[in-house]
């Protein structure tokens, strides 16, 4: 198939530091093109693929300091999306929801996946208008009481070879994300000085999020079971995630996904993390990691740990979180669409067999 991959501006595909959908791009990116499939990637001319790369700006949105509104960068990729666009079978889009007039206007099948939260008053009026616009969800989580024209999840998958088991032999907790109130990270602080056990804290602090950190998370960070390591890239990932003990996840919002847990369940480091959103889709409670409502209860799990089996938990990964795994199920969808040729709702056998999947 001829495929268009619209990515992201705000980072490059894949990222140079944080950055989760740029990341799953970039992945599904070059799965599909080792499957065969003829991929062309619109993302920021910073970016890195074995598919045609269109740069549609010069670099990532988030590390120009003369970028100030990102949406003129997104008009042009709109545009030399649509002068391409006859020249695809399918256009994947993930960019939320800029396309959808453009979309409908040309009537080409497409495909959106959907990577943020989607429980937000400003969505149903945006779905009950463009009611026919084919969209995915990271887990059924996500799209959880939300009335869209939903035609499959698919869960996020990483290469297989990116990551290897890991010894676990660190004698500390990790926490990998991004600092906000709804990551938890005081909630790791707290579960790590109640186990008894160093925690190390690699994320990125937004612009947005500086406030909340100063004010609630810097004074937390003196104490002596602390490491703050700040944002880390692809590079160091296997060493921090591969010697941990476990990672915490101690979240309180609808998580659409979690790229963090996989990636760490494919080091053989077993997830904590509490019931929301996605969290109960990717972790095998018991196996991969534990599910915990608490902070009484995630101490314990630490505890606990220590009885799983990493190899179980890397060989669970492999089943279930692959690159691989992904690009077959976006296929799957791929092709549904394409026989409708107008992008309109899959029939109902199409979404169970992928589900099945």
């Amino acid at each position: 198939m001829r495929i268009a991959q619209i990515a992201p501006l705000f980072e490059s595909v894949p990222p140079k530091l944080y950055g989760g959908t740029e990341r799953i791009v970039s992945y599904l990116t070059e799965e599909l093109v080792r499957l065969g499939h003829d991929i062309v990637l619109f993302a920021s001319g910073d970016s890195e693929t074995m598919a045609e790369l269109v740069s549609c700006s010069p670099a990532a949105l988030r590390l120009d300091p003369e970028v100030e509104d990102p949406i003129p960068h997104y008009m042009v990729m709109l545009e030399r999306v649509r002068r391409r666009a006859a020249g695809f079978d399918i256009l994947h889009f993930h960019i939320d929801n800029l396309h959808y007039p453009l979309v409908r206007a040309m009537a080409r099948p497409s495909v959106t996946t959907m990577h943020g939260r989607m429980d937000l008053p400003d969505y149903p009026p945006l779905f009950a208008e463009f009611d026919e616009m084919p969209l995915v969800s990271i887990s059924d989580g996500q799209r959880r009481g939300v009335d869209a024209n939903w035609v499959a999840t698919v869960h996020h998958g990483i290469p297989k070879s990116l990551y290897r088991l890991g010894s676990g032999d660190g004698g500390y907790l990790a926490f990998l994300g991004r600092i906000s109130p709804e990551k938890g990270v005081d909630r790791a602080i707290e579960i790590a000085k109640q186990a008894g056990i160093p925690l190390k804290i690699a994320a990125k602090i937004g612009v947005g999020d500086r406030p909340y950190f100063e004010t609630t998370i810097a004074p937390l960070l003196d104490q002596p079971h602390v490491d703050f390591i700040g944002e880390i890239g692809e590079d160091r990932k296997q060493d921090f995630l591969g010697r941990a003990a476990a990672m915490l996840f101690p979240i309180d919002w609808p998580e659409p996904f979690g790229l963090v847990m996989i990636e760490s369940m494919a080091c053989g480091t077993p997830v904590i993390g509490w019931p929301c959103g996605s969290v109960p889709e990717v972790i095998d409670d018991g196996i991969t990691g534990f599910i915990v409502d608490d902070i009484e209860s995630a101490v314990d799990a630490v505890a606990m740990t220590a009885s799983l089996d990493r190899h179980l938990v890397r060989r669970r990964f492999e089943k279930r979180f692959t690159a691989a795994r992904m690009a077959t199920d976006y296929l799957k969808v791929y092709e549904a669409l394409t026989e409708e040729r107008g992008g309109g709702k899959l029939p109902a056998q199409a979404l169970l067999s992928l589900h099945a999947a």
